[in-house]
């Protein structure tokens, strides 16, 4: 199935029905009071957070959804019956935003948990509530109100305690292929990470913390090289990033300008993200040798001017592994032991992940703006082009053209 993390909908939820008139007609009752019933009440509009789906595809094609409209009133002081509510399914994890004001209707991070997004409209009054002592037989009535309307983003974010961070090819799939029961694709070749992996890692029999798995970042991701930032908002809710660095690039390149590369594309896109706390992780020293791996990875080290926790691992040998996943699962326990001890780091921590939530989402919204008007200019530069460069060399053309590999 697609992955989806986000999808713009409109919602309306059920008018009121109408109240009646209507007056009281009986056998030897000439002059019956009135008994008009009052209009049901509109279906309401709700989104419930369910873990039997994962991405929010749906949304994608269907984009309108509307509530049943109430019944009206009727004789006999018969109320309309309301109408039916309409439950919208989405994955763990998802926030409603209104688009319109942008503030946040609700935040779901628990299976059933569920957010009215729009109320249906109340129902209208029949004639029996407009009697009075100078008025017996009114023939009054109201109509019942429209159901609300609006527009709302529905944003994905991943629940993970740790994140995995680094390069095309540095080895994150691999690493969590080996720690948890996940099993991504790994592959030779950049970007065999489409989108972000879960997986539940198991530090003892009853330790455990859930780590995610997210494309490979590359240099100018911020700016929207590569996948671009549109997975990094996906770390927002972690508490851990882990940076794999692989030791000796198949490309040959330098190990430290890519891990440098990685920190600052992540402050780029968000100095709050920044400040997560990072571990190293040295990845592939089963590609060096035994007599220089030490020599090797000190050096990168102080080239880095590292002065973090750092780890070795063969991912695909997991050699290491189990090290940086005590580590890891020590440390969550202590933030978590901490927060409940502790409320004033409690409500730190929350203003931390509250302020974090709020620079994401808006570094998202202005990359896809920047990244739309950038592919406008594009289209027209190549309209252009094509008027103005007919007997252009094949070579030449080449040197303009992003070439993407579909497998």
């Amino acid at each position: 199935m697609r992955f989806v993390d986000e999808a713009v909908i409109t919602v309306e939820a059920g008018d009121g029905g109408n109240g009646v008139a209507s007056f009281r007609r009986e056998k030897f009752v000439p002059f019956g009071g009135p008994d008009g019933g009052d209009g049901g009440r509109g279906g309401n509009i709700y989104v419930e957070a369910g873990n039997d789906t994962t991405t929010l595809v749906d949304y994608r094609y269907t984009r309108k959804f509307r509530a049943e409209r109430a019944k009206n009133g009727r004789g006999a002081n018969c109320a309309g019956r309301g109408g039916e509510d309409t439950v919208l399914k989405v994955p763990v994890g998802t926030t409603i935003v209104d688009t319109e004001s942008g503030d946040i209707i609700g935040d779901l991070v628990t299976d059933g948990q569920r957010v009215l997004v729009a109320a249906g409209g109340e129902g209208g009054l029949g004639n029996t509530h407009f009697k009075s002592s100078t008025n017996r037989s009114p023939r009054k009535c109201t109509t019942g109100t429209k159901g609300e309307y609006r527009e709302i983003r529905l944003e994905l974010k991943v629940l993970a305690d740790v994140g995995l961070l680094g390069m095309p090819n540095a080895g994150k799939s691999t690493f969590i292929r080996a720690v948890s029961a996940a099993k991504p694709k790994v592959a030779d070749y950049p970007f065999t990470t489409m989108v972000p992996n879960l997986g539940v890692v198991d530090a003892d029999s009853h330790r455990s913390f859930v780590m995610a798995d997210i494309p490979g970042l590359i240099e100018g991701a911020s700016e929207g090289a590569g996948l671009g930032i549109r997975f990094l908002k996906h770390l927002a809710r972690t508490r851990i990033l882990l940076h794999i660095v692989d030791v000796q690039p198949i490309d040959g390149s330098d190990p430290v300008h890519n891990a440098h590369a990685i920190l600052q594309e992540l402050k780029n896109f968000s100095p709050t993200l920044a400040k997560l706390p990072v571990v190293l992780v040295l990845n592939k020293v089963d590609q060096l040798d035994q007599d220089t791996k030490e020599e090797w990875c000190k050096h990168l080290l102080e080239e880095m001017h590292w002065e973090g926790p750092v780890f070795q691992t063969s991912g695909l040998m997991s050699e290491g592994t189990k090290e940086v996943v005590y580590y890891l699962m020590d440390q969550i326990e202590q933030q978590r032991e901490r927060e409940v001890e502790d409320p004033e780091y409690a409500a730190e921590m929350k203003a931390f992940r509250d302020q974090l939530e709020a620079e994401t989402r808006e570094q998202t919204i202005a990359a896809k703006e920047a990244y739309r008007e950038m592919r406008r200019q594009q289209r027209l530069a190549g309209l252009l082009a094509e008027e103005e460069e007919d007997d252009e060399d094949d070579e030449d053309d080449d040197n303009d053209v992003e070439v993407f590999y579909v497998r």
